[in-house]
């Protein structure tokens, strides 16, 4: 006696495990984990006050003359310690000659802040986390 193989059982069968393994290769190979808030801290250079604020990713929030906006904010998986990282936009609200002009637009780095710099004569920013 032969036994016939179901061929479309064992096919839909591949199917299925090729499918669950492509699965677990994409939620593996995220190497970074997206927040929905990014904490900054601005130092005011004359008054030399420091204030931490809790940004919500892609709303404005307007801060004396300047308008900061996080649009990403992540925990990169690289290795045993994890670098913060978030993309900001910071507009000066006190140029008017120019309302479209970023004054950074950019990513900021949490360990490495001077990478990619804000520059402004009044104000410094630092990214210190994402929740």
């Amino acid at each position: 006696m032969k036994f016939k193989k179901n061929i479309k059982v064992g096919k839909i069968n591949f199917f299925i495990k090729a499918i669950i393994v492509f699965l677990y290769l994409i939620s593996s190979s995220c190497l970074a984990v997206e927040k929905k808030y990014t904490k900054i801290k601005i130092l005011d250079k004359i008054s030399s006050k420091n204030i931490s604020l809790k940004l919500k990713n892609g709303e404005n929030f307007n801060h004396d003359d300047l308008q900061i906006k996080s649009i990403k904010c992540k925990h990169s998986e690289f290795d045993d310690d994890p670098e913060i990282i978030a993309y900001v936009q910071v507009k000066d609200l006190s140029n008017k000659n120019n309302d479209e002009v970023y004054v950074f637009n950019g990513w900021m780095f949490s360990s490495s802040p001077s990478i990619n710099p804000f520059d402004h004569p009044v104000y410094d920013i630092w990214l210190t986390d994402c929740n």
